[in-house]
């Protein structure tokens, strides 16, 4: 039988996706998975019914309905734990809208191909609602994309749907979401926000160039380093802190190996504090120390 494509959806009401089958028709629970963490079955509406049916699961084989998917629409099935989650955070959330209305932010959108304008960023994100702005972030000296840029909405439900999926511009595949700087605007006090990640669970085989190609997509890159001798952790500094601080708490695969991506805390972020009445002050205590002296982030210690 030859390869075809179900429609599977995370809910009855939202756009599907294509899921590849089997070369015998069936398709693998691991490919619902890859698109759909978490995702343990499929169901579907039965047209003559109208009640919902479950998809026979085999060993992690997923089997046609009368050996054919037909043109039906499967709907994700998720264990109990997670839906109960899931309600809970919906709970959460009518909580909230109900205390009042709920302002829209400037979304950042990663990974965008250098030849993406604003014109196109409107265009395709105001097939999702209206826009207030865009906005491609350009080098100020040649007028180049940086690879990413911004956009805002005017309803909240619209910026809700288009921070809870991925986006295909201009062909490449983009994330958006919310950047991780509100604090430091509700406390202007802090440290400057830091433009280094740290990326951890490396590989031997990853090279600065490997590391530098992989997060170009992401915004400009201005250093890569790798410590010798070889411990398993790098640090990568993009000309952007909003893009290094939208990508912390992420996992991604990079030659086919997962690494986690967390914040640089540099050691002499509380120098002050240790030394309050060191000659020079913090400044002359922190010249003391090179780019590798970073502690590990707490999640790696």
């Amino acid at each position: 039988m030859s390869e075809l494509y179900i429609r599977v959806a995370e809910d009855e009401n939202e756009e599907p996706m294509e899921i590849p089958s089997e070369d015998d028709g069936t398709v693998l629970l691991s490919s619902v998975a890859a698109q759909f963490p978490g995702a343990c079955g499929l169901r579907y509406r039965n047209p003559e019914s109208q009640c919902m049916r479950g998809v026979r699961l085999v060993e992690g084989v997923l089997h046609a309905p009368e050996n054919d998917w037909g043109n039906l629409v499967y709907v994700v099935n998720y264990p109990k734990d997670n839906k109960r989650k899931m309600d809970e955070i919906d709970a959460a959330s009518a909580v909230k809208i109900k205390r009042g209305f709920q302002k829209t932010s400037d979304l950042i959108v990663l990974g965008l191909p250098w030849k993406t304008t604003e014109q196109d960023l409107k265009d395709y994100f105001s097939t999702f609602g209206e826009v207030i702005m865009v906005q491609v972030k350009r080098d100020a000296k040649t007028g180049n994309s940086k690879g990413f840029g911004f956009v805002r909405f005017t309803d909240y439900e619209t910026q809700t749907k288009v921070i809870a999926q991925r986006h295909m511009i201009d062909g490449r595949w983009c994330d958006c979401k919310l950047p991780n700087s509100k604090v430091s605007l509700a406390c202007p006090d802090e440290p400057m926000r830091s433009r280094k990640i740290f990326v951890g669970r490396c590989t031997e085989d990853m090279t600065t160039d490997d590391l530098r190609q992989y997060f170009m997509q992401y915004g400009e890159v201005t250093d890569v380093f790798i410590p010798k001798p070889f411990r398993a952790f790098a640090f990568v500094t993009f000309a952007d802190d909003q893009v290094a601080q939208a990508l912390c708490g992420e996992d991604l695969i990079i030659k086919g190996v997962s690494v986690h991506i967390s914040n640089a805390e540099p050691k002499h972020n509380n120098i002050h504090q240790l030394f309050p009445n060191f000659p020079g002050g913090s400044a002359t205590l922190a010249a003391m120390f090179d780019r590798s002296q970073y502690q590990f982030p707490s999640s790696h210690v």
